[in-house]
């Protein structure tokens, strides 16, 4: 009997020894399993974060590639109206190389034949410097122009959704069309301050260009409005273009001088009025950018025609 409880009393320490090893392994390997998945987490995170901004990437790439298809388009264009310009000279030249040759096979000319000779060569030479003012005129109103679009499209790339700003080159002028939704709070003519951003990014350009004049066109839907403040779209119209230039005004300094507010209403509508998308598409602001008159004339000057 005294032999067997000392051995009881060492096999109950053994087993007490050894549950008590095997918890600090089980919380061990507790805190090994809790740091993996912490860590996991973190991968995770990490991993998705590096799968947004290369989502991000992959549309500025497409932007840009788009941008540069258009610029080259319209460079194509530009090159195409060149090459009509040099044919239609390239005809007036030879038209007049013709008649040169025709009137030196004639032996005998009478003195008022000669000076009408002279005058009809006089006038294709005069055609001719003018037909190369047009196109260096047109050359540098393009050029202009394209420059212009290409900088308010990178301007303005940042944080706006293509169906707020539209920027386009048409003819001698660029313009911007802005959303109603964006530009104004609803059926009033405040300015948003998302749109008062928007409208600070398009100055910075209105005055890099002192030479350019901005023109600001309201545009409104054909539902009926009338108002303590507002008569009808006319007046809404008005009010709307007013504002923007008033913010291009006292907010961002541009010079007054060069501003234009202008109320088109219902009218010149770009979609049906049948549908909400379509009237949506008519509330619009459009900013248009336009050479002054005194510098288009500059431009026609015949004293500037190029060597």
């Amino acid at each position: 009997m005294k032999t067997t409880l000392p051995l009881m009393l060492m096999l109950s320490f053994s087993i007490l020894m050894s549950s008590c090893v095997s918890k600090k392994k089980l919380l061990g390997i507790q805190t090994e399993l809790d740091n993996a998945n912490r860590d996991l987490l973190k991968n995770r995170d990490e991993i998705k974060s590096y799968m947004n901004r290369l989502s991000q990437c992959e549309d500025e790439k497409k932007t840009l590639r788009n941008e540069a298809n258009s610029v080259k388009s319209n460079m194509k264009l530009r090159e195409e109206q060149i090459d009509d310009l040099k044919e239609q000279i390239a005809d007036i030249r030879q038209q007049r190389d013709k008649q040169v040759t025709q009137v030196g096979d004639l032996t005998v000319l009478s003195q008022s034949a000669n000076e009408n000779i002279k005058e009809t060569l006089s006038q294709l030479e005069r055609k001719d410097e003018y037909l190369q003012l047009l196109q260096a005129a047109k050359t540098k109103a393009d050029s202009i122009n394209l420059a212009l679009a290409v900088n308010l499209k990178g301007v303005l790339s940042e944080g706006i959704r293509d169906n707020d700003v539209e920027i386009k080159v048409d003819k001698t002028v660029v313009f911007i069309n802005l959303s109603d939704k964006m530009l104004y709070t609803s059926g009033s003519a405040n300015i948003t301050s998302r749109a008062s951003e928007v409208l600070g990014k398009i100055a910075q350009i209105v005055q890099s260009r002192p030479d350019m004049e901005v023109m600001v066109e309201g545009y409104t839907d054909n539902v009926p409005i009338n108002s303590s403040c507002v008569k009808d779209n006319w007046d809404l119209s008005v009010q709307r273009a007013t504002s923007v230039v008033r913010e291009l005004q006292s907010k961002y300094n541009v010079n007054p001088n060069r501003l234009i507010a202008a109320g088109r209403g219902e009218y010149n509508k770009l979609a049906s009025n049948d549908t909400a998308e379509g009237r949506s598409t008519n509330r619009r602001t459009r900013i248009i950018i336009l050479p002054k008159l005194d510098q288009f004339y500059d431009l026609l000057d015949p004293s500037k025609v190029p060597d």
